[in-house]
């Protein structure tokens, strides 16, 4: 037994247990407006973070930001030892955070003078609909106190190139580079995930391949160099030539191969998506039943959470727009 973890061990289990649930999520999804799913899950641990949100970005952002602060308290539970993987899971909040940022600077370089509203304490343009507030890091942070002090989109992508994220390249790839990254460092640091990280860039190499590609066009886009070798250890490089998803799937290494089980085109992708989510939390699961203390039940409630806010986002959703949902309906 690792003594070392059992704090830890006991506050994960404590957590994952605080899930709202598939059943509780597909009551709020059946609703008819997203007001009515608010009060489905006004019990939920989830309820402070959505209390005030008026607006489906808010309430979806909300459930982001409960997650966060879980695995900012269970940073202070574990032992030395699992630092790197708590790290490695907190990057993806510091991911969305650059991408807010690099957003916030484009679009203010782009206000012509004379045309720019007032900007609030924080010098962030209002806007009719605003962009949502960064997270709180805290400890987790990798990298983002150095980068959010960039004042162009210029600087911030010289601040990413010698930060752990390395060159970011070009605006419109910077999230699919970004992404690579953070696979990559969580396949890295949470073995218990790789499985999970190579599922994903699969599906991010198809979205980029199969869905890019301009109406009417049947070259297949090239993919960036950075972004190719981001993706190599995990997925390999032979799918980079593929035109259609039976040739993609074909030339995936096995690990990679079954996420994109029942797909036969790229309207299909979204399922794969679902799918992947519904495999994470049945490892998951299984990561949170191990016998002994450990890094294993610590991966498992993390995931569990994750999971549990995707359900959540896609129940809001739905009730948004009147309610069911087809996305709730394929991981069911």
């Amino acid at each position: 037994m690792r003594s070392d973890w059992v704090a830890a061990t006991v506050r994960a289990k404590a957590m994952a247990r605080r899930r709202a649930g598939a059943g509780l999520c597909r009551e709020a999804a059946a609703q008819s407006s997203l007001d009515q799913a608010l009060e489905v899950l006004s019990s939920t641990s989830y309820a402070a973070d959505l209390a005030g949100t008026t607006d489906l970005a808010a309430a979806q952002d909300a459930t982001r930001r409960s997650v966060l602060w879980q695995l900012r308290v269970l940073a202070g539970w574990v032992p030395v030892s699992g630092a790197r993987m708590v790290h490695a899971a907190g990057a993806a909040f510091e991911l969305v955070n650059i991408l807010l940022l690099a957003r916030r600077l484009a679009e203010s370089a782009d206000q012509p003078a004379g045309q720019l509203g007032d900007q609030d304490s924080a010098g962030d343009l209002h806007r009719s609909v605003p962009l949502p507030e960064y997270f709180e890091l805290g400890g987790l942070a990798t990298a983002w106190p150095r980068l959010s002090a960039a004042g162009s989109t210029a600087e911030l992508a010289e601040l990413l190139r010698t930060s752990p994220w390395g060159d970011p390249g070009s605006p419109d790839t910077m999230p699919d580079t970004l992404t690579a990254v953070w696979l990559r460092r969580l396949a890295a640091a949470v073995p218990q995930a790789r499985s999970w990280a190579v599922a994903e860039a699969a599906l991010l190499a198809a979205r980029r391949i199969l869905v890019s590609p301009a109406t009417g066009t049947s070259t297949v886009p090239e993919i960036p160099e950075r972004l190719g070798m981001l993706l190599q250890p995990l997925i390999g490089g032979t799918w980079s030539t593929a035109d259609d998803v039976a040739s993609f799937r074909a030339a995936l290494p096995a690990a990679a191969a079954p996420v994109l089980d029942g797909v036969e085109d790229p309207t299909g992708l979204w399922r794969a998506e679902a799918a992947l989510q519904a495999r994470v939390e049945e490892d998951a699961f299984r990561l949170l039943r191990s016998g002994l203390p450990g890094p294993d039940t610590a991966v498992g409630a993390v995931a569990v959470l994750a999971v549990d806010a995707w359900r959540m986002r896609a129940a809001l959703a739905a009730a948004s727009a009147g309610g069911g949902s087809e996305v709730l309906d394929a991981v069911a």
